[in-house]
Order: C-alpha cells, then sequence, then structure tokens
C-alpha cells in the first residue's frame, strides 16, 4: 500500500475524493472519471475511503462526504467538503498546472 505522503508530494496537483461508500456513489464515479479523463497524465485523481482509511480521515479531519482535496508538492492548495461537479472540479486542479 502507498502511503499518503508519497501519493502527495509529486510535482502535480492530485484530487483526493474522501468519500463513504453507504450509498449508490455511481455519480461520483463516473464525476472522477470525467476528471481524469480531461487531466489526463497532467494531474492524478485518487478516491479514498473513509471508513476503509479511518486513521487518514482522523488526521486530516474530514468529517464529511465527499470531501475533496488538491494537493501539489505535499501541500494542501484546496479543499471542500459536499457534492462537485466535473468541469468545477476540472477548473480548480488547473489552477494548480
Amino acid at each position: 500500500m502507498t502511503k499518503f505522503g508519497e501519493i502527495i508530494n509529486i510535482n502535480k496537483p492530485v484530487l483526493i475524493d474522501f468519500y463513504f461508500d453507504w450509498e449508490d456513489n455511481e455519480n461520483g464515479v463516473a464525476t472522477l472519471r470525467n476528471v481524469a479523463a480531461a487531466l489526463g497524465d497532467k494531474a492524478k485523481v485518487i478516491k479514498i475511503d473513509i471508513k476503509k482509511n479511518e486513521v487518514l480521515a482522523e488526521a486530516l479531519r474530514v468529517k464529511g462526504n465527499p470531501t475533496f482535496m488538491i494537493y501539489k508538492n505535499g501541500e494542501m492548495k484546496w479543499r471542500k467538503t459536499g457534492e462537485q461537479d466535473a468541469n468545477t472540479l476540472i477548473g480548480l486542479v488547473k489552477q494548480y498546472l
């Protein structure tokens, strides 16, 4: 398993979706697929299950579902809890390319 620090400490934006899979999550998966397809290899897009990574979620004070974060070079650049559409996420990540 890759350590979180290794995932976020790269020289391109990393969009992380912290989610809890207690209901139909197809919309969220489709949104992230669209974001990943639009950004290609310019950025990383990752989903992290809150329940399977409780220690990490607690350390980052993730309270809502979903919670999105953008990291670059190991530094958090943006964070928001609540549903986001693909175009909004794409625009946000592009700010950090």
